[in-house]
């Protein structure tokens, strides 16, 4: 059996690819980067070894990411606010038929869960940014531009059902904070105000309180069962254009 390494999994394996971040989010201006994330279908055979495939790739552009399909599917049942953005992204780069029906279940994966670790992920990210302000008398400003964006976009996901990530009508106030044109003690209100907001809306949510699990594992022991009748490992006929090397897990 032929054994593919990491860039040879994100090249010939990936189901799924997007842009996210400020391009993703309308929020870019000429000096933003391009940030690639994607999900790759290990092929089954390679869970059969002792070495298990990566549940993620890092590469190798410098902003490019990609998770092996059930890692993906369990940050995004537990509502990994980076995952699930990921789902939502305008920015469609690549999709197969495995990769479009994971599209499909993007309801499947959203529940109240949403508020919990929307909020908390952003009240560690203004600890760091309070950190900052101590030590050197400055927020890192792009860091609190997106906090808003993250606590605003949880809000509206909580109050509507759905996640939107562009942000529309906000983008110049926002662009505002990133260039440092709003005094921290106004963007620490609007941190705040957001918060409670969001603890507000979590009680009326039309969210369900759980993701659908169950539906999700289908989808997943389907897609494992059929690759596991792949003739080798080497490759796809439906290959995306990309490819990486293994790094650090991702939030």
């Amino acid at each position: 059996m032929i054994v593919p390494g990491p860039e040879a999994l994100v090249r010939d394996h990936t189901v799924y690819s997007c842009v996210m971040g400020s391009r993703a989010f309308g929020l870019a201006t000429e000096e933003s980067d391009t940030d690639l994330r994607g999900v790759f279908l290990a092929p089954t055979p390679l869970f059969w070894r002792f070495e298990k495939p990566p549940t993620h790739v890092d590469g190798p552009a410098p902003e490019q990411f990609s998770w092996e399909l059930e890692r993906f599917c369990e940050l995004a049942l537990r509502a990994n606010p980076n995952v699930l953005e990921c789902l939502h992204s305008p920015l469609v780069e690549h999709a197969d038929a495995v990769g479009r029906e994971l599209l499909a279940l993007r309801g499947a994966f959203l529940s109240r869960r949403a508020h919990q670790s929307f909020v908390r992920y952003a009240a560690s990210q203004r600890a760091k940014l309070e950190a900052d302000v101590r030590r050197y008398g400055a927020p890192r400003w792009k860091h609190a531009m997106h906090l808003l964006r993250l606590l605003a976009s949880g809000l509206d996901l909580l109050r509507t059902g759905e996640l939107t990530i562009e942000v529309g009508a906000a983008r110049e106030e926002l662009l505002a904070v990133k260039r440092g044109e709003v005094p921290w003690a106004e963007v620490e209100r609007r941190m705040t105000r957001l918060a409670g907001e969001n603890d507000e809306a979590a009680g009326g949510s039309p969210l369900p309180p759980e993701p659908d699990r169950a539906r999700v594992e289908d989808f997943l022991v389907r897609v494992r069962r059929a690759s596991a009748s792949w003739p080798d490992t080497a490759g796809r006929a439906d290959r995306a254009p990309a490819s990486g090397r293994q790094g650090d897990d991702r939030p």
